[in-house]
């Protein structure tokens, strides 16, 4: 919204910061922390009230996580209405790129939501059907390929890029509407697994923003993305604003989500945020680096998919629990040794992540 004050910089020149994608990413990401630290404690207490016993706590899950009960979820709305407030007030509204990552982030804002409704109402660790949510998923993420192919309007925009290989693309053409819808649906449901510790989840999903602010900004600048090797994509530099209200609205959960936390994400958040990082990986063609830089998120993912399968072949399991967070749990670990360990790794990542634009 702000951006069209660099029309007027001819009647007044510091009015020209608002034509960079940067000055707009660091304004976003201000307003967006701002926004949650003023609105954080009044959405804590607005949830405490209406839940009232807050998110159920698995009576399989680890001991420890009795002490939670009564803590609020649903603080996935605290995050989404930050970014929400920081996209629109700096990012430029006539990019259709922004427009398909908020709606993406909103509709499965929504899927999230109503999860988490039905779990707080039902006092269960159980929401709504598995398939009827992935179907759900699924068609916003197909409707969402859809669009990133018509606002892009270029071969490129159903093509598959390698990383390490300086210019080698895959043109998946229609079956991109298969590939994408999948990346955005696993990313989400990745996030969503992660999210079991208190700021385990958030922080991860913050580096990875980082991470993707940096390559959209490169990616949609001719002369960077030519020097580095990799994919110009038109208009997704403003992408890297989307990422900076991300960060900043992080930042501001991340204060209230600290252990112990005063409010659960709860799917409302993690679902959205991470279907919002899939989005993005797709925009800018570094859906692979995704996996890098998400290697976490991935993990966490796996770690289920082979409990589930080792337990049905051979009725044993892999891990004690899964994911993977809660084996180290029942191993002894203390709940913020785990998640400073885990930061700790999904930051080396991010790291990863961004060497792949030089090792090519």
């Amino acid at each position: 919204m702000l951006s069209w004050l660099a029309d007027l910089s001819h009647h007044f020149s510091p009015l020209n910061l608002f034509r960079y994608i940067t000055f707009r990413a660091g304004g976003a990401t201000a307003t967006s922390l701002l926004f949650v630290f003023f609105f954080g404690p009044r959405i804590i207490s607005a949830l405490r009230l209406k839940q009232g016993k807050g998110q159920p706590i698995r009576a399989d899950g680890p001991q420890s996580h009795i002490l939670k009960v009564g803590t609020p979820t649903m603080g996935g709305l605290m995050i989404l209405s930050g970014l929400i407030v920081g996209t629109l007030l700096w990012a430029n509204l006539q990019n259709r790129y922004v427009w398909v990552v908020l709606l993406v982030t909103l509709g499965f804002g929504l899927i999230g939501f109503y999860d988490d409704f039905l779990k707080v109402t039902k006092q269960t660790h159980r929401g709504f059907s598995g398939r009827a949510r992935l179907g759900l998923e699924a068609l916003i993420a197909l409707l969402a390929c859809w669009a990133l192919i018509r606002v892009s309007g270029t071969p490129i925009a159903t093509s598959l890029a390698v990383p390490f290989i300086n210019g080698f693309v895959v043109d998946l053409g229609l079956f991109f509407l298969v590939f994408g819808p999948f990346v955005i649906v696993s990313a989400g449901n990745a996030v969503n697994l992660t999210d079991g510790l208190d700021g385990l989840a958030i922080v991860p999903v913050m580096l990875a923003a980082g991470t993707f602010g940096i390559i959209a900004w490169l990616a949609g600048n001719a002369i960077f993305s030519v020097y580095l090797g990799i994919n110009f994509v038109p208009g997704t530099g403003e992408l890297s604003v989307v990422c900076g209200a991300l960060i900043g609205a992080g930042l501001g959960f991340l204060w209230f989500n600290a252990p112990p936390a005063q409010i659960f994400m709860g799917d409302t958040g993690s679902l959205a945020l991470g279907g919002l990082l899939g989005t993005i990986a797709l925009a800018i063609k570094h859906e692979f680096v995704l996996a890098i830089v998400g290697g976490l998120f991935v993990l966490e993912a796996v770690s289920v998919i082979v409990q589930v399968i080792s337990f049905k072949l051979t009725g044993k399991r892999v891990f004690r629990m899964a994911p993977i967070h809660h084996h180290f749990e029942q191993l002894g670990w203390k709940e913020p040794q785990i998640v400073i360990r885990f930061w700790i790794i999904a930051l080396v990542l991010s790291i990863v992540g961004l060497a792949t634009l030089k090792v090519r």
